[in-house]
């Protein structure tokens, strides 16, 4: 049994299976992708409410706490995705470099990742499109625009739905349809964001930075755990693997580089916000546009919405599309009905895959409040995160894996660094969030002893 439990995956089965996929991707292609998936909810709510809450005006340092940690993650995601250029992303890499069972756990927590990250994100889009129409003075029906609660007046929340449907029905078109509109859409959302680091630099009074510590220093570290989240996304880069043209060159740079061009905006823009608006009057979903108002310039929000519209929207495309590949990719290997693993012949898709993802977003985005959830897609993350840099120490010891096109500099010191700095920030996470965690490994288990460990070789 415990042979089978930690048995490790063979690389070339996985490139030999995903074969079929057409390479259509680029480097340039890969960066929209990943600053897509990043730049989302994260830059136009969390800076305002995190910084109210945990931080004050040192979220600029929890920003950069948060960057440090993804960057060290990233490179060890560059080294073994660039290695194992698979569908499957983390997953894969834990079947690969541990084991079939730790394989396992780690996708099942990425499935978590993808699901309740997309559906969050979907809520918060209906969120801003009800007030975009506001602005217009026109009101939706108020029973359309919520999650199930009856005794609320909520019925379900038909924006979300309707966005993700058409988001299912973009991704049906092919890769290269939604790469084209995610490059569209990344373009709008940058502009408005540097749109509003420009015209706010010239409204910021020093004295809202002051006392910069307002929390001390354990705040910046609690903020910098909350605003992780404003992060997540580029590992859907890895999962676009048997698409990408030279996976070897074009992953590592794709990681990397959307990764400090989404840091660098965050870091800045949190520095703008805050420096606008004194941070105890910032605990609002909507910070950005608040800033506005706040300095005479309301007029112009309506630009403000239209990016964080562009903004998820991206971040849905990209998160549907990677979930689609992990769920591909448990197919592939027997850990789910092998159906999940096939490709449809006329649109080379995993489309069943495509639509069991899509379905689960929909019922979650359109009837089910997320408010409480948030923090256990960074729970699912960071353990994903531990594993991959462990994952780059036990990569370096085997000489049966093919050269890496890229390799974690100053090794070990960075991988164990970021596995370090993982569990650190796992730690700050809120002890209801972690039984909720528990409890979703613990039907993943169930999940892989009554099927996945009699159906996989």
């Amino acid at each position: 049994m415990k042979e089978k439990l930690f048995k490790k995956a063979d690389y070339r089965q996985f490139i030999s299976k995903d074969s079929h996929f057409t390479k259509s991707l680029t480097k340039n292609n890969l960066i929209a992708m990943g600053i897509g998936s990043i730049i989302g909810t994260g830059i136009f709510i969390l800076p305002g409410i995190v910084a109210y809450s945990t931080s004050g005006p040192s979220i600029t340092l929890s920003f950069v706490l948060a960057a440090i940690v993804c960057i060290l993650a990233a490179m060890c995601f560059a080294e073994l995705s660039s290695t194992f250029p698979v569908a499957g992303s983390t997953y894969s890499y834990g079947s690969i470099v541990f084991g079939q069972f730790p394989g396992w756990i780690v996708g099942w927590a990425l499935c978590l990742e993808y699901v309740l990250g997309v559906s969050a994100v979907s809520s918060g889009f209906s969120a801003y499109f009800v007030s975009l129409f506001q602005g217009f003075g026109i009101e939706l029906p108020k029973a359309l625009t919520g999650p199930f609660i009856p005794s609320e007046g909520t019925i379900v929340n038909l924006p979300s739905v309707i966005v993700l449907i058409l988001i299912y029905f973009l991704l049906k078109r092919g890769v290269q349809a939604s790469a084209r509109m995610n490059a569209v859409m990344v373009f709008v959302k940058l502009a408005v964001i540097i749109a509003f680091i420009v015209i706010g630099l010239f409204y910021v009074k020093p004295a809202n930075y002051h006392p910069y510590f307002p929390m001390g220093g354990l705040g910046v570290v609690k903020g910098a755990a909350l605003v992780f989240f404003a992060y997540l996304g580029f590992d859907v880069i890895p999962s676009s693997a048997p698409e990408v043209k030279d996976p070897q060159k074009n992953i590592p740079a794709g990681i990397m580089i959307s990764l400090a061009v989404c840091a660098g905006l965050y870091l800045i823009m949190a520095a703008v916000l805050t420096g606008m608006v004194n941070y105890k009057h910032l605990n609002v979903s909507d910070p950005v546009v608040l800033a506005l108002r706040y300095v005479g310039l309301g007029k112009i929000a309506f630009i403000i919405t239209i990016g964080a519209l562009a903004g998820m929207f991206t971040m849905m495309l990209n998160t549907l599309y990677g979930g689609s590949r992990l769920v591909y990719a448990l197919g592939r290997d027997k850990m789910i009905p092998a159906k999940f693993g096939e490709l449809e012949k006329k649109s080379n898709m995993p489309m069943l895959s495509l639509d069991a993802i899509t379905i689960m977003a929909v019922l979650l985005g359109g009837f089910v409040s997320l408010k409480e959830l948030t923090s256990l897609v960074n729970i699912g993350t960071l353990l994903s995160f531990t594993f991959v840099s462990l994952g780059v120490i036990k990569l370096r010891r085997r000489d049966d894996v093919p050269e890496s096109g890229f390799h974690v500099p100053f090794y070990p010191v960075f991988p164990l660094l970021s596995a370090f700095l993982c569990i650190l920030l796992m730690t700050q996470v809120s002890i209801n969030s972690w039984i909720a965690f528990i409890g979703w490994i613990i039907v993943g288990t169930g999940i892989y002893f009554a099927y996945g460990y009699r159906q996989a070789d």
